[in-house]
């Protein structure tokens, strides 16, 4: 029945964005050897979000794109 029909405009306040963005879990700073051997693990990094996660949080690392092609560096994920 249209004469029962209001319309009333709302406005939402959304209150957790990503109230706190991704980081290292510490400062790192990594030491070449120039001995160093192929393949050898140079630095493992780990990240943390102090947001709640609802199912884990999961990061993705990745080289810069000029640096993808560079075959001194890799990255390798470890879970």
């Amino acid at each position: 029945n249209h004469s029962q029909i209001s319309r009333v405009p709302v406005a939402i306040k959304v209150l957790d964005v990503n109230d706190n963005a991704p980081e290292f879990a510490s400062e790192y700073e990594a030491f070449l050897c120039e001995n160093g051997k192929p393949g050898q693990v140079i630095q493992t990094v780990s990240a943390m979000d102090k947001d709640d996660p609802k199912n884990g949080h999961y990061f993705l690392y990745s080289l810069l794109p000029e640096m993808v092609n560079n075959p001194n560096f890799t990255i390798k994920k470890n879970e």
